[in-house]
């Protein structure tokens, strides 16, 4: 079932509903401006809050109290008068704040005087041989089953890679009943050293008691490797295996059902094609947009908030959220922002919500060999090309991702770049021998999502328009 939006011009239109954009949102129709909320799922939640209105998991302590937080934003959300649109595909932005969206498989076109894009991060890619294999999965597609259809692991079940999500799964796993047989940790040795100096402000974070103590539940329970420096999967049409390298010395184990990650990236597709200006993060190993302190964009009328500004956390996200709001507010209605909460106690709600994060990401920073791979490894899934096609085609003069495309594909299938962009910029950077900044990114225009023609032959046109293509 399709829903149009109700106008065509709105005062805020916030794009995601995850935890920025359920904050974001709830602020600023609480406000009285006219709120419009575009988000691809069935639900509110986004990733961290999934199915939050719908989760078959009702025993509170199997996802943990941080889920359940998720409830709040949306019953907030539900309070104002933001009219809220699901199953809706953002896939145009302008600098004119121009918005097209795909509800029910037909376009509709809305302008705001501000946008808030709050959509979220997305997992880093990790090629290591035998990635594409049938069985391997990330943690965050076994997440998604979790939360939104109690689905756990019943077959010999490995998890391998690093960072708090990565344990945060596995104690959702075993406390559903869920199977598994071995975690291996890809925490390189020297990041516990890196992140010592970092170590006081997550210590006195939140962060700190929450992950000890689920990794100790988690523990208890199941055989975890670390230090594995190499890792692949393997099978001929199903997972059949994996194997690993710890402390020197090579193991092969039966499995059925591989589970990766390494962390989270900001989801960039959208605010690049709009012009958004970013910059390669070389802590967090990620392109991220150069935000003001109020999430202003370098495009007038465009903030961003939550992980699609910086990986910061759910809280942080929030926080984020009401930030940009308050701004957009403070733009359009002066006199109404003076009865919100002040800038100066957001900002240092902020502060203390990424207290820790530093720690995080410099201790959770994965290693080059699970992000730049080589030989066979094929690095983008969509048109099979492998690490050693993105090498030949650098040794011929292919200079960035944008002239890649032109003798691979890469980048051009259905992900549009979303599942090879970073390991291809940082491949490229690598053989070239510069920095992933001097590399750059893909080139994203709209259509951000993969649209029908239909739609687009559905587009509205002016006389012009025909006029621009008509032959005289």
């Amino acid at each position: 079932m399709s829903v149009a939006p109700k106008r065509e011009d709105y005062d805020v239109v916030v794009i995601g509903a995850g935890p920025a954009g359920l904050a974001a949102a709830a602020t600023s129709a609480g406000a009285g401006l006219t709120t419009l909320m575009l988000d691809e799922n069935i639900g509110p939640g986004g990733q961290v809050f999934r199915a939050i209105s719908s989760t078959p998991v009702t025993d509170r302590n199997q996802l943990g109290a941080d889920y359940w937080v998720g409830a709040d934003l949306v019953q907030a959300l539900r309070a104002s008068n933001a009219e809220v649109i699901h199953r809706a595909t953002v896939w145009s932005l302008d600098r004119n704040l121009d918005i097209a969206v795909s509800i029910g498989g037909a376009s509709a076109f809305v302008r705001a005087k501000r946008v808030i894009l709050a959509t979220g991060a997305l997992e880093r890619p990790f090629p290591i041989p035998g990635w594409t294999v049938p069985g391997v999965m990330t943690a965050g597609a076994a997440q998604t089953m979790l939360k939104s259809s109690a689905l756990v692991p019943d077959g010999r079940t490995v998890i391998a890679g690093q960072g708090p999500l990565l344990w945060l799964l596995a104690a959702q796993i075993l406390r559903l009943g869920g199977r598994i047989d071995r975690i291996l940790d890809t925490t390189g040795r020297g990041n516990y050293f890196a992140a010592l100096p970092h170590a006081f402000a997550f210590l006195t974070s939140p962060y700190f008691a929450k992950g000890l103590s689920m990794m100790r539940e988690v523990k208890a329970k199941v055989q975890v490797v670390s230090g594995v420096t190499e890792l692949a999967a393997a099978g001929d049409g199903q997972l059949a295996s994996v194997s690993y390298v710890a402390g020197g010395k090579r193991e092969t184990i039966p499995a059925d059902l591989l589970l990766l990650h390494q962390g989270v990236v900001p989801n960039v597709n959208l605010a690049m094609a709009a012009g958004v200006e970013h910059r390669w993060d070389d802590l967090q190993l990620c392109w991220s947009p150069v935000l003001d302190a109020s999430g202003n964009s370098s495009v007038a009328g465009i903030a961003i908030a939550g992980d699609g500004a910086g990986i910061g956390g759910a809280n942080a996200a929030v926080v984020r959220g009401r930030i940009a709001a308050r701004a957009a507010v403070e733009a359009l209605a002066p006199a109404v922002a003076a009865k919100l909460p002040a800038m100066a106690a957001l900002r240092a709600d902020l502060a203390k919500a990424e207290r820790g994060r530093v720690f995080l990401d410099t201790l959770f920073r994965p290693a080059p060999q699970f992000r730049i791979p080589s030989g066979d490894t094929i690095v983008c899934r969509c048109e099979e090309v492998t690490a050693k096609d993105v090498l030949d085609s650098v040794a011929i003069g292919a200079t960035g991702p944008n002239q890649l495309k032109a003798y691979r594909r890469t980048g051009m299938g259905p992900c549009q770049g979303r599942l090879c962009g970073l390991t291809v910029t940082e491949l490229m950077a690598q053989a070239r021998a510069k920095t992933p900044q001097e590399i750059g990114y893909y080139r994203l225009r709209a259509p951000v999502k993969p649209i029908t023609l239909a739609e687009l032959a559905a587009v509205p046109k002016s006389e012009a328009d025909v006029k621009a293509v008509v032959r005289g």
